[in-house]
């Protein structure tokens, strides 16, 4: 490989944290829309916190979608970057063999 250099565990890290957003607040629309209404308070709170759950849910979904493209555009950037530093690499290879083997011809020729 070459010096250009990108930890695997960045993308995996991005790519858990996108994958689970969505879960995790719709986990929390789904506890705020059960709530018991004698641990809440007032009637009229707990129906006001039972419609914003509701609504969230709307909000959760469309984070969720976008979530989503988020973990595959992270999954296209580590495989371009894969494959970049893969062309690097090759390309540096290629450029520190050239300099030997035109090196090599070069004393061919002069000792003839």
């Amino acid at each position: 490989m070459s010096d250009l250099r990108l930890d695997d565990t960045i993308f995996e890290e991005l790519r858990k944290t996108f994958s689970t957003v969505s879960d995790r607040m719709d986990a929390a629309r789904r506890t705020l829309r059960g709530t018991d209404g004698s641990v809440v308070g007032a009637g009229k709170l707990v129906e006001d916190v039972h419609e914003f759950a509701d609504e969230w849910g709307y909000g959760v979904k469309q984070l969720g979608k976008h979530t989503h493209g988020a973990v595959k555009m992270i999954n296209k950037i580590g495989e371009k970057f894969s494959e970049l530093d893969q062309e690097l690499a090759e390309s540096l290879k290629s450029a520190k063999a050239g300099p030997k083997a035109d090196s090599k011809a070069g004393s061919k020729k002069e000792g003839k």
